[in-house]
């Protein structure tokens, strides 16, 4: 066995890598972005825009990127206002976020309420599927356990392979309802020493999506600024246009006639990447990593040294990357990442970790000037930077991260689910060969090896 895999991988690695020589005289678009970085245009939607930069002719009429601060905007609405919105109104503000993404409009104060109790009343699972969650193995990732489940909603449904939009709208809110209950079942499935139904808190239908998440976590109503904070995280990770890679994967496969549970699985399965879904993971590993290694957190010349040599890549992990920096829009600032640096600083004197946090906020201000002179790139914090550690604040396990993403994410699939049904066109780009020419088909009995 062991010699036809390594044959397999020989030939795989001889054959498959791109000679770059055909990328720049094709002009091929690798990872769907332009030579300038910016990304190349491939459908229409009004859901979700996110602003990084603006192009500008300049005086030798080059088209030329130009950073600017970060900005976005769910179905035109900028999602600070939303976010400041609700707050100053004192009231939580996901729910209106998922009418605003499924609809294109904000809600009435009745249509609010009318839409909240509607996922309140679907949050409960059958008992088969929480049979399915208890099932599972232990060791199971956490991410793989939520594909698992999503995929088998489908087995409780009279009618899941319609496309008619009337079933595909409740198949959607269905499971934005549902994905919290399978999250918090799902960990709580890890952690019980011996399986047992009743143990598993049932959802809350009073309680608003981030406050029933956090009781049926812990057993208890979380304080209201947790609560509130932890629905501005949702409302930030909702949406952020139809060319992040779990998005744009749940347009595809909803392109080609695939049922509600297979698309949504299909945007699942683009998160649990560490290039999209884990990076706040990763940034959690990195800050550990440089407190174990550094003598003074609080020496801006050790913390711009340690800095330097994970990007040499002889720190950290050795990859070169400094996780939570850099963003394939966002420039000069993200709006989601700038309001979690205000959450993270009161949070941090809340629970006795200022000095921890002073080290995000150093390695915040050094590390995007290093990059720049190092690559010529600009870029800045994203919002995986400081997620994390509000997340560790708030005492979710780090296992939840990504599961917490998608829980929030899964209202922009849903979304550009039913958009991408309406347009009704399959998505279907084109490949160059990498081959210099056809080749003549040999014998198997002359073939050599």
């Amino acid at each position: 066995m062991e010699s036809v895999l390594k044959k397999v991988e020989e030939l795989a690695l001889l054959h498959d890598r791109i000679d770059p020589e055909i990328v720049r005289e094709k002009n091929i678009k690798l990872g769907l972005r332009n030579k300038d970085g910016s990304g190349v245009f491939v459908g229409i939607t009004s859901k979700g825009q996110v602003i990084g930069y603006e192009k500008i002719i300049s005086g030798d009429g080059v088209e030329k990127l130009h950073p600017i601060a970060g900005k976005l905007y769910y179905c035109g609405y900028d999602v600070e206002d939303l976010v400041s919105g609700k707050e100053r109104e004192k009231r939580f503000g996901f729910e209106e976020t998922v009418y605003l993404l499924l609809t294109g409009e904000l809600p009435s104060k009745g249509d609010l309420k009318s839409f909240s109790a509607e996922l309140g009343r679907r949050r409960a699972l059958p008992e088969e599927a929480k049979e399915i969650i208890l099932n599972r193995p232990k060791h199971d990732d956490q991410m793989c356990s939520l594909h698992t489940i999503v995929s088998a909603m489908h087995l409780f449904d009279k009618t899941p392979n319609s496309t008619d939009i009337r079933d595909v709208t409740r198949q959607c809110i269905d499971l934005i309802a549902k994905f919290p209950t399978i999250i918090a079942y799902n960990y709580q499935a890890k952690m019980m020493e011996k399986r047992d139904r009743k143990k598993l808190i049932e959802p809350d239908p009073d309680l608003g999506a981030a406050e029933n998440f956090l009781y049926m976590l812990s057993g208890k109503v979380p304080d209201r600024f947790t609560a509130e904070l932890f629905d501005t995280m949702l409302i930030f990770h909702a949406e952020h246009g139809g060319g992040n890679n779990s998005t744009f994967t749940t347009r595809c496969v909803s392109s080609s006639g695939a049922n509600t549970y297979m698309a949504i699985c299909a945007g699942i399965a683009s998160l649990s990447g560490h290039l999209h879904g884990g990076a706040n993971e990763a940034v959690v590993r990195m800050i550990n990593d440089i407190k174990r290694n550094l003598r003074d957190w609080e020496n801006d010349e050790e913390v711009k040294c340690y800095l330097e040599r994970i990007i040499d890549k002889k720190a950290g992990d050795k990859s070169g990357k400094i996780y939570g920096l850099g963003h394939a829009v966002y420039t000069l600032s993200d709006p989601r990442a700038v309001f979690l640096e205000e959450r993270g600083e009161e949070l941090a004197k809340m629970y006795g970790r200022e000095k921890e946090f002073l080290l995000y906020r150093k390695i915040a201000e050094t590390a995007p000037g290093l990059v720049n002179d190092r690559k010529g790139k600009v870029v800045c914090i994203n919002v995986d930077f400081y997620s994390g550690f509000v997340y560790d604040c708030i005492g979710i396990p780090k296992e939840l991260f990504t599961p917490i993403f998608a829980m929030a994410r899964v209202s922009g699939w849903a979304a550009h689910r039913i958009e991408e049904i309406i347009q009704g066109r399959i998505i279907r780009p084109s490949y160059v060969s990498s081959l210099k020419g056809m080749r003549s088909y040999v014998p198997l009995s002359g073939r050599r090896g």
